[in-house]
């Protein structure tokens, strides 16, 4: 079985269609274009960092774009430098040049650290930074007589 059908799940779950997409997306049938290769690397706890192999490029041929939940990373050649000139005629080509066009879907607090172009690897670096209202916190408890009083400050966990 290929497909499946999340419509009942849609019924009695609020907030969750951006992981039902994510997850259709994903059986998507595609031909999927392996080019070029890259790894995503956890970095630390809340870090990562994605290394694309684009050999053949140069930093200004690649375009990063970050919006919303979703990074895409592009790089195309110009045309003049792709093509064989009258000074030179390639015999043989193994290092593609061709444009293309990588999306990773990123999670709802992951950011855009920074990326870097060394020795032809891109590696951008990602960051999790976690809203202080979405962390855990510890929540004081008052004994029966404590509970007539106004509620006091709530204690921030700290961290081991």
């Amino acid at each position: 079985m290929r497909t499946f059908d999340f419509a009942p799940l849609w019924r009695s779950t609020i907030g969750f269609d951006r992981v039902f997409d994510l997850l259709n997306e994903t059986q998507r049938v595609d031909v999927q274009d392996n080019y070029p290769p890259y790894d995503v690397v956890r970095t630390g706890e809340d870090s990562y960092r994605i290394a694309l192999a684009v050999a053949g490029f140069a930093p200004e041929d690649i375009t990063i774009t970050a919006q919303q939940s979703k990074l895409t990373i592009a790089g195309a050649k110009p045309e003049s430098i792709s093509k064989s000139s009258p000074d030179r005629e390639f015999l043989y080509r193994g290092i593609s040049a061709r444009p293309f066009e990588r999306h990773f879907s990123l999670d709802d607090h992951v950011e855009v650290q920074g990326a870097s172009f060394e020795n032809g690897l891109l590696q951008v670096d990602l960051v999790r930074k976690i809203p202080e209202a979405m962390k855990p916190r510890r929540i004081d408890i008052r004994s029966g007589s404590d509970s007539k009083k106004k509620p006091g400050p709530v204690n921030q966990l700290q961290a081991a």
